[in-house]
């Protein structure tokens, strides 16, 4: 299985620039344009901060751009929510984020209200989203209701295991600014999912791919369509640059993710074919 995660998407309802003078549209659209050449997409994930400004026309773009280079794939999309967001306005566009192909719903199991969780098994895999929004705040955290959902859930493993996305990640920010984790109860959800199947926890938030565990998981934070974010300026400031990335992943084994960074940028060279064919000779370790 191959999952596309992106995160922060950072859309307007009315078109403005985000505040570091990115076009957040243009910048999905030409992540998106950038990507078209991937075709075998089993899922896409997208991890929060979907609105900049949680209007109601940015849930919209999101779904219209994002779920159209889905199903064109015939993959099913799950969205979730991060600070950014409005709960009410994603609920109204989106639903409890888990779209099929069509566009239609496709959660299996699903909590609403500000608790908010849903549920989507594919392919013996189950991918569980959690709303982390805390209203008016940066941070993140996991509500008591999400954790006993939680614990119910994984109280029956998947065929082929759990895999976690939510906004807020779990492990440190590596830069003395950002010392603690943005989500501010790690070590419930580390609790919660102790002995169980969750090998994968996907998340969002800090504009810059992080690797990391919390308990028997896997942590990743996917970079951030929108912009990047540069810790090559030292700890005593925030850098960002611009450029949009989002991440490939094999879930072929879920207890050995591998994750890929896929950056836009300009081409230089590409080799293809025959003469990529030719290139790798020799490379085989049956060669």
């Amino acid at each position: 299985m191959r999952v596309l995660h992106l995160s922060d998407t950072h859309l307007t309802g009315d078109g403005s620039l985000h505040r570091t003078g990115i076009d957040a549209k243009a910048a999905l659209t030409g992540l998106l344009a950038h990507l078209e050449p991937l075709r075998r997409i089993d899922l896409v994930v997208v991890t929060g901060d979907i609105a900049d400004d949680g209007a109601t026309g940015a849930y919209e773009l999101a779904r219209d751009l994002i779920g159209a280079y889905a199903a064109d794939r015939g993959a099913p999309v799950l969205f979730t929510t991060g600070n950014a967001d409005d709960r009410r306005n994603f609920t109204e566009v989106l639903g409890s984020g888990h779209l099929g192909p069509s566009g239609g719903p496709c959660a299996v199991d699903a909590v609403d209200g500000p608790d908010r969780a849903a549920a989507t098994a594919l392919d013996g895999i189950r991918f569980v989203t959690l709303d982390t929004l805390v209203p008016g705040k940066v941070h993140g955290r996991i509500g008591t209701a999400q954790l006993a959902w939680l614990r119910g859930l994984l109280a029956a493993p998947a065929p082929r295991g759990t895999v976690l996305a939510f906004h807020h990640p779990p492990i440190r920010f590596p830069n003395a600014i950002q010392e603690p984790p943005t989500l501010i109860n790690p070590a419930d959800l580390a609790d919660a999912i102790d002995g169980t199947d969750v090998r994968v926890i996907l998340t969002g938030h800090y504009h810059l791919q992080l690797a990391g565990r919390l308990g028997p998981a896997m942590v990743w934070t996917g970079p951030a369509v929108v912009n990047r974010r540069d810790l090559s300026c030292g700890d005593d400031a925030v850098r960002y640059v611009a450029g949009s990335a989002a991440t490939l992943i094999d879930l072929a084994d879920p207890a050995t993710p591998v994750f890929h960074t896929l950056q836009a940028g300009t081409t230089i060279a590409e080799i293809g074919g025959e003469k990529l064919r030719e290139a790798l000779q020799g490379t085989s370790p049956d060669d």
